[in-house]
């Protein structure tokens, strides 16, 4: 396991592992253009990119690790995708917030930017997707 992690409960470093996944669950399963999204291509798309930063490689190689697991019982766990799943979902995320304030300063500060900023990339990127497709329908010929 993430030797920062070591304080935390059982309960908490799961939590912690399954962050990114919530946050990919409420992008891809709350939003009818990423519906049909798998783990794997969710993965690919945005885990990658935030493993750069060397104080947070060893947690995301563990999320990369468990990731599609994750996700898949995540998604069957918020089934069906309703409002009160976007409830539960994130109130996980916000115990997850808890917990990354018992970690220390430095890493803790580490990883709460890089969720967030994990968090704004995936949302973007379903915003991109959105805006694709509006301007592909608006394309004369390709409506048809």
């Amino acid at each position: 396991m993430i030797r920062q992690f070591n304080k935390l409960s059982a309960e908490e470093q799961r939590l912690l592992c399954k962050a990114p996944v919530l946050v990919s669950v409420l992008a891809s399963c709350f939003s009818d253009i990423n519906k049909h999204q798998t783990a794997d291509a969710i993965k690919q798309a945005h885990l990658k990119a935030f493993a750069a930063i060397p104080l947070l490689r060893p947690y995301y190689a563990e999320v990369e690790n468990l990731f599609k697991g994750l996700f898949e019982s995540a998604s069957k766990q918020y089934f069906p995708f309703v409002e009160c799943m976007r409830t539960a979902i994130n109130k996980e995320l916000e115990k997850a917030k808890l917990a990354i304030g018992k970690l220390d300063s430095p890493y803790a500060q580490a990883l709460y930017q890089s969720l967030e900023k994990y968090a704004n990339h995936v949302k973007m990127a379903g915003h991109t997707i959105y805006l694709s497709l509006i301007c592909l329908c608006s394309i004369p010929g390709l409506a048809d």
